[in-house]
């Protein structure tokens, strides 16, 4: 309806979010400040009064994706729900959305979000309610506890931000320089966590692992040091951090991997591509070299650690020649699992003003050769897995009629059918087959144990 136009306070929402975990976290997060405010979760926009889009910037053309949700909402009898944009296309973006269409009535960036119940009094009121400031106070001090129940599963925002300044990345200018959450605060909302069920948490950031700190008895402490505290949490089982940036990769860090029992031995470090001159342009601030060189120390510390990264093929100035280093670097770091992009230029980034942009059917062949390598690496993976007896986490049900999906230290999916174990139990399984994508295992006879 847009500013200068009352509308009925809100009783029901839907948040959707896009993207990275950290986007999934501060979905749920506005989703509990929503219900302090004494509003109820809806199944679906179409039921809610109050649709939140928590939208992602990193890939190409994700503005109009917006823009194309956002029309989707409308319904039969002409109307639609009271609609906030949110996250980092609402801060890239700002009041243009409000100008662009007069269906949007809220747009909150990533670090305002805890300002969302006065911009829906604001709407209500027939104000305007755009909001992309990155405030001084944090949102973390604003948002209520945590929910009384949590998932087997949870996530938890220990960092935000980015000084990396990589070409291509809208991250510094959506989403603010790297800033640490305290210390306390942390611990505070990881035993929140637990207490409501969640066994297994995944410490989030853009550069998670160049969050540090000090603890409550002053002593600076860097992201193992957090790590450590969390592992003497009774009830927390599992630890897991994302994303790292190979520069913060401390050999303390490194360290707790071989030293923590409850670090599970998983690593996502994006590298990118496997070219100096293409990582140098990308602005990485690490070589192939230092990279691999990271790669070999984790694995002497944890020789059954499962690596994952992300790759980007076709940017600006990429030759074949380069690309196949690319291919050469995956075949010598040997992923488990990584996620692959055809280069897109994001507006206000350096490399979307660079020569030589690589034309799309040179990227579509780059990726699809790509893909097929990674492919081959998280295969090899996840069939060494077959004969093996192994812990898993269930997290959620399966497509089939008493199926359950549970996750492996090494991230790995395994579904199991016909047990009597509920969601949220660790159980030992023995794995039987093993697809690209996932593994199917049964539960371990005690007999055999």
């Amino acid at each position: 309806m847009g500013a200068g136009m009352t509308q009925t306070p809100p009783k029901t929402y839907h948040v959707k979010s896009f993207g990275c975990q950290m986007n999934v976290y501060d979905g749920e997060r506005m989703g509990e400040l929503l219900a302090a405010r004494g509003m109820t979760a809806a199944g679906d926009g179409a039921e809610a009064d109050l649709v939140v889009l928590n939208t992602c910037h990193i890939r190409e053309r994700a503005a109009e994706k917006v823009y194309s949700d956002i029309g989707r909402l409308r319904r039969e009898d002409g109307t639609r729900p009271m609609i906030a944009v949110a996250g980092c296309v609402a801060q890239a973006e700002g009041s243009e959305i409000t100008r662009r269409t007069k269906a949007v009535d809220i747009v909150v960036g990533p670090q305002a979000y805890h300002r969302l119940p006065g911009l829906i009094d604001d709407v209500v009121a027939g104000r305007e309610a755009v909001d992309t400031d990155m405030p001084a106070d944090s949102k973390f001090d604003i948002l209520p506890g945590r929910a009384r129940r949590s998932a087997p599963s949870a996530f938890l925002t220990v960092q935000e931000g980015c000084d990396k300044f990589c070409t291509y990345c809208v991250v510094p200018y959506t989403r603010g320089a790297e800033v640490s959450r305290p210390w306390n605060a942390i611990m505070d909302e990881a035993r929140a966590l637990v207490d409501a069920g969640a066994c297994e948490i995944t410490l989030l950031g853009q550069n998670v692992n160049a969050w540090s700190g000090e603890d409550d008895a002053g002593r600076p402490q860097g992201l193992d040091g957090l790590i450590r505290a969390l592992d003497r949490l009774p009830g927390l089982a599992r630890i897991r951090y994302t994303t790292s940036h190979p520069n913060d990769m401390t050999q303390a860090l490194i360290d707790a991997h071989a030293e923590v029992p409850a670090l599970m031995p998983f690593l996502h470090l994006p590298v990118q591509a496997g070219s100096d001159r293409i990582l140098k342009a990308m602005n990485r601030s690490h070589s192939r070299d230092s990279y691999l060189r990271i790669i070999e120390r984790v694995r002497a510390a944890r020789p059954d650690i499962a690596l994952s990264g992300d790759f980007i093929v076709g940017f600006p100035g990429e030759t074949d020649a380069e690309f196949e280093e690319t291919l050469s670097i995956v075949n010598e770091a040997r992923y488990a699992q990584c996620f692959s992009f055809k280069y897109s230029p994001r507006p206000g980034t350096p490399a979307a003003d660079m020569e030589g942009q690589i034309a799309p059917e040179v990227m579509d062949e780059r990726l699809k050769r790509l893909q097929a390598t990674l492919n081959v690496h998280q295969l090899a993976f996840n069939q060494a897995s077959v004969g093996q007896r192994t812990t898993i986490l269930l997290e959620r049900k399966g497509r089939h009629p008493g199926q359950l999906i549970g996750k492996t230290p090494w991230l790995q999916s395994v579904h199991i059918d016909g047990t009597s174990a509920a969601i949220g139990d660790l159980i030992a399984v023995d794995i039987l087959s093993a697809g690209p994508n996932s593994l199917a295992g049964a539960l371990a006879s005690p007999l055999a144990a």
